[in-house]
């Protein structure tokens, strides 16, 4: 029996020795490649194109291609030094479709603790709409806006009702319709649960998307310009009902930047 034991132990450190490449096995955790599933850590656009001439980010240049980075270990061993392996995915668009934004966002919106990017993508015949994408590809969407040259710009993406789910908010043709739309990740699909008529995060030809989210204490506000673009508005979710108030006169984005910095 002891013999036995004996073989059965040397058998088992041998094997353990061979797996840790004729390291000491005491000490050391095996866990499975599973557990260290990539993470998303840069997106930038690429393959500029001129094939949709809208214009409304002040040139004629938008985005073919979504280009992801991503890393995670390469090792199994969990108490072993890990290397960080990087690798680089792009999504490429269909000729119908740019990337209309000034760069991709980053944030976890599933919930799973590791981001996804969320993006601008807009059809050439049926305008804007806001997708989030994974390195496999398009994971939501809004609708498009249904008519071509008609674009969007986000504002917030955040847990807004702290209901433990993220929504997304942007203004709906900020030049036109002027309406802000929250929508709302659940179950891999975007729902629209608010809407509020009046309000601008941009005018045709800047570079930029004025305002964003701030939370000065008494939670998450999303800041934009009235649709005259004379005061501030701070917006709030309550369930399904946004409710903005002003805070201050609009005299450029330092006054965006003042909002933001909760001064």
């Amino acid at each position: 029996m002891r013999n036995r034991a004996r073989r059965l132990l040397s058998h088992v450190t041998g094997r353990c020795a061979r797996r840790a490449q004729l390291m000491l096995c005491a000490g050391l955790t095996f866990a499975p490649m599973t557990a260290y599933s990539e993470t998303i850590e840069t997106a930038r656009f690429t393959e500029s194109t001129s094939r949709y001439t809208h214009g409304v980010l002040g040139d004629f240049e938008e985005w073919g291609a979504l280009e992801i980075t991503t890393t995670k270990p390469n090792t199994g061993l969990v108490n072993f030094p890990a290397v960080l392996k990087n690798t680089t995915y792009t999504i490429r668009l269909p000729i119908s479709s740019v990337f209309e934004d000034v760069a991709p966002r980053l944030a976890d919106v599933d919930g799973d603790g590791k981001p996804e990017v969320i993006v601008v993508e807009t059809n050439v015949d049926l305008g804007a709409s806001l997708a989030i994408y994974t390195i496999n590809g398009k994971l939501a969407a809004t609708p498009y806006i249904g008519q071509s040259h008609r674009w969007l710009a986000p504002v917030s993406i955040a847990d807004l009702d702290d209901d433990g789910l993220i929504e997304l908010a942007y203004v709906d043709r900020p030049h036109l319709a002027k309406t802000l739309r929250v929508w709302r990740f659940e179950g891999g699909e975007l729902t629209e649960v608010a809407a509020l008529e009046g309000v601008s995060n941009h005018r045709i030809g800047e570079r930029d998307i004025a305002g964003g989210l701030r939370d000065c204490g008494s939670g998450p506000e999303m800041i934009v310009a009235r649709a005259d673009w004379q005061r501030l508005m701070a917006v709030t979710l309550d369930r399904a009902t946004l409710k903005a108030r002003e805070i201050g006169p609009h005299k450029g984005r330092s006054s965006f930047a003042d909002a933001l910095a909760c001064k």
